[in-house]
């Protein structure tokens, strides 16, 4: 039996389906805290300080004997860090600068929204899985409406951006894409809370370093700016970062991801209602694919909703024999500790 990443109706519970749409409002909601955050103060020490205290309040998991000894441990330990370096810091760091550059928060988030599209191309050769044809017409939907969106935002009056601007948010999107294939080939699981604290320890290191080098590591004592980092810490790292990493395990790679596609239309609507960015015709349209992909890719595979339990069986080179038509993945047996 084969764990699916696409789940059975039958499956379907309420729990996840208000997880997933709590998930859409946290991460949604760092397009906007990093907004707020980098009004006033340099992008690496909104950085630094969003992470330094977080490291602190998580120090107690590093502390905690992981389940691995050893060789192992130590392997575990060098691939969440390498994990954080790519799914925090530099996924982070483009976006803030992106924004900083006046890429708006809505077309920052579609561009980060392309990540469906990547994780689908791949997730064959990586992870011996299968798209269906009903999920590639959502995918290429939702690439038409990150192209529109970006050439709506580009092309607006007045709108001095440079074009490669655009660029930044889109590498950041590939280091999330990099990071989820990393964990999800590794062998062992590390305990969710264990492996965030590892992610922004790693973070605090590196921002940290970065605003010494550039010399903004001073402490802020603007109030506005630590109601950002309560905003960022609580809502985009904690509910973002914690549930991305849960629902991965809960439901899988391609319906977390397809939830990314929500993600655009409620950061623009957002950010128009904070900061008055506009809503051009060309960037409803482009969002409406957006929503019309997150349909047609859900309902390809089966809605949102937990798994089946139980182990599943694997053949020695991880491979499933046979995967059925939605979207399947090797290695459930580390789900478990999870669920």
């Amino acid at each position: 039996m084969s764990k699916q990443i696409g789940i059975p109706k039958e499956g379907h519970t309420l729990l996840t389906v208000g997880l997933g749409a709590l998930f859409v409002l946290c991460w949604s909601s760092g397009f906007i805290g990093a907004k707020l955050g980098a009004s006033d103060s340099p992008v690496a020490t909104v950085l630094m300080w969003r992470f330094v205290p977080l490291a602190v309040a998580l120090a107690p998991f590093l502390l905690r004997r992981a389940g691995t000894r050893g060789t192992d441990a130590r392997s575990d330990l060098g691939r969440q860090v390498t994990i954080g370096a790519l799914s925090q810091s530099g996924y982070l760091l483009t976006v803030y600068w992106a924004i900083g550059l006046g890429v708006s928060t809505g077309t920052t988030a579609l561009i980060d929204g392309m990540q469906p599209l990547v994780v689908a191309a791949l997730v064959g050769p990586l992870l011996g899985a299968a798209v269906t044809g009903r999920q590639w017409t959502g995918l290429g939907l939702g690439f038409v409406g990150v192209v529109l969106v970006t050439w709506s935002d580009a092309t607006a009056p007045g709108n001095d951006v440079p074009t490669w601007a655009y660029l930044v948010p889109f590498a950041g999107m590939l280091c999330l894409v990099a990071a989820t294939f990393l964990e999800r080939r590794a062998p062992t699981s590390t305990p969710p809370m264990r492996a965030l604290a590892v992610h922004c320890a790693t973070s605090a290191v590196i921002f940290s370093a970065i605003a010494l080098a550039t010399g903004t590591a001073a402490l802020p004592t603007s109030g506005q700016f630590w109601i950002a980092m309560s905003w960022l810490v609580v809502f985009s790292t904690f509910g973002g970062y914690g549930l991305y990493w849960y629902l991965l395990r809960r439901v899988g790679v391609t319906q977390v991801n397809t939830l990314m596609f929500l993600v655009p239309p409620v950061t623009t609507l957002w950010g128009g209602l904070m900061f008055d960015e506009p809503l051009t015709a060309g960037t409803a349209v482009g969002l409406n694919l957006a929503l019309a992909a997150t349909w047609l890719v859900t309902r390809a595979s089966g809605g949102l909703g937990r798994r089946p339990g139980g182990r599943p069986s694997r053949q020695a080179g991880g491979a499933d024999p046979a995967p059925p038509p939605t979207l399947v993945e090797p290695g459930a047996e580390r789900d478990r500790a999870w669920s």
